[in-house]
């Protein structure tokens, strides 16, 4: 304990996403503990007949009026209700920043590749704990997304009929629905959470931080604050967490379950919208033509599953990224340095155009909104969405990729041939020359302390051997994707001692001047 004591932490701004993530998530705990404690988690009808005029004589459900409950007569119950919510928003866009931060900088690689699954994971419980939070009230808002989930489940093949009946107790939207959801909500996904982030914070400890490049800093250290003025530190940076929370939610009004009223199952809230994680799905349900296949005497609704096979691809992708770099690159040391994104343009450039995917199929999911607000026809936004899927990643990837690379390309400059100091000096020839600085030490670390990489030819083994030993399609199929990926680095190395004369002693004069 004496020697964790004197464990270092970075103090990069970077490394606050999971802060945020983590404090977030106890704000969620505790708010959610408070309403636990006057929510009713049951379908049976009852007559409303609380403080909100407008619906009472309403026949509502048991967990419909105790959320009319907990809004205008639980003392303190609406601000709780709206922090639990932002917190829940909040808690989800940390995690996604914090595993964007991670995949850019390379934080995932050995031996921290478990970890980047336990994030993973905690990001999916997240969006389905987010999920099966917002169905609770049992209003029609929440029903009318429940509408979209039960279909969705229907269309899987074989098994999507008994999915169906399992979670809803029988015909949607069945008897069981809140109750099943409530104990999904509050006792299960909480406690995998909990667990995979007791483990993800245990292997932090042993593995210790990762750390960018610089003066100083290698493998086998770790330069930044140490434990007690971090500690000092995290608990102001709670406290802040909490507080915004609070003050979004004191102002910023969020699901008004009064205003949609209960759930029926042959009205549709207009406008309903998910929240922003769940966007994604919908939005690629709402673009995707209605094709259907029939055969056998059987329908598959390729409407509703093919969705929802892009949705789970694009997540599956994320979370087994590390492995398959690793597999292409053939590398499998420990690395405690990390990379500047610029740095792996074809690491970034997946990155971004992934994001680019879910931002595009976001904005699907506001289609009628947008038709809306913008008053254009709403088939032009879905068609737009539509080519946006298919033709603004690829499009993002190769602008990404080739600005990494021109970001490199001035590193190189930089460190080669210093600063421009914007100095302008006329030599004795006439000749007008600006006037360079060489780098600092922490700048000059920073661009030169990398790793360079070499791509391995087609044929050329893993682990070494005969290279022509036959056709290996596996082999070459790596050795081709090994090439993408490191082929078109530009290194930054160490200036050589005659350019470094010149950037401390300035320009040579031409002979005979």
């Amino acid at each position: 304990m004496r020697g964790k004591a004197r464990k270092a932490f970075p103090g990069h701004w970077s490394f606050l996403l999971g802060e945020i993530s983590l404090y977030s998530f106890v704000v969620v705990i505790i708010t959610g503990v408070y309403l636990t404690l006057f929510f009713h988690p049951s379908m049976n009808q009852v007559v409303y007949h609380g403080s909100y005029a407008p619906l009472r004589g309403r026949t509502v459900s048991e967990a419909f009026d105790s959320t009319m409950h907990i809004s205008f007569d639980v003392r303190g119950g609406l601000l709780i209700r709206q922090a639990h919510h932002w917190a829940a928003l909040v808690f989800v866009a940390a995690m996604l920043c914090h595993l964007m931060r991670v995949f850019f900088t390379g934080a995932f690689r050995k031996p921290r590749e478990l970890n980047w699954v336990f994030g993973f994971l905690l990001l999916v419980l997240g969006m389905f704990g987010g999920l099966t939070g917002y169905d609770l009230p049992d209003d029609l808002l929440s029903g009318t997304g429940l509408a979209v989930v039960n279909g969705t489940i229907l269309s899987i093949p074989i098994v999507g009929t008994y999915l169906s009946m399992f979670l809803f107790g029988g015909e949607f939207p069945g008897t069981d629905l809140v109750a099943r959801f409530n104990t999904i909500h509050v006792l299960i996904i909480p406690a995998l959470m909990v667990g995979l982030l007791v483990a993800h914070l245990f292997l932090a400890l042993v593995h210790r931080h990762t750390q960018y490049p610089g003066p100083g800093r290698a493998g086998k250290n770790v330069v930044g604050l140490p434990l007690k003025v971090r500690a000092v530190k995290s608990a102001g940076l709670f406290c802040l967490v909490a507080g915004v929370v609070f003050a979004v939610a004191a102002v910023a009004q969020i699901n008004p379950v009064w205003r949609y009223g209960p759930y029926r199952a042959d009205q549709v809230s207009a406008g309903s919208q998910p929240d922003w994680y769940m966007g994604v799905a919908d939005g690629l349900l709402r673009v995707m033509p209605g094709w259907e296949l029939t055969f056998w005497g059987h329908t598959l609704a390729l409407d509703n599953l093919v969705p929802l096979l892009a949705g789970v691809g694009v997540f599956a992708a994320m979370g087994v990224y590390p492995f398959i770099e690793a597999w292409v690159t053939g590398d499998d040391r420990e690395h405690h340095l990390l990379d500047r994104p610029r740095n792996r343009p074809v690491r970034t450039a997946l990155g971004v155009s992934w994001l680019s995917f879910y931002l595009v199929a976001l904005l699907g999911a506001a289609n009628d909104i947008i038709a809306t607000r913008f008053h254009v026809a709403v088939e032009s936004v879905t068609w737009a969405v539509r080519v946006g899927l298919v033709v603004l990643p690829p499009l993002v990837h190769v602008l990404t990729k080739r600005w990494a690379l021109g970001l490199q390309r001035q590193d190189r400059d930089k460190v080669l041939h210093g600063r421009e100091t914007g100095i302008i000096k006329r030599m004795p020839n006439g000749e007008f020359v600006e006037v360079h600085e060489p780098l600092s030490r922490e700048e000059s670390a920073l661009l030169t302390q990398r790793d360079q990489y070499r791509a391995i030819g087609p044929g050329r083994p893993a682990g070494g051997g005969d290279p022509d030993g036959g056709f290996h399609p596996v082999r070459r199929l790596r050795g081709a994707l090994n090439r993408t990926f490191y082929g078109a680095q530009v290194p930054a190395g160490e200036p050589a001692e005659r350019e470094h004369q010149e950037i401390t002693a300035g320009p040579t004069p031409p002979a005979g001047s």
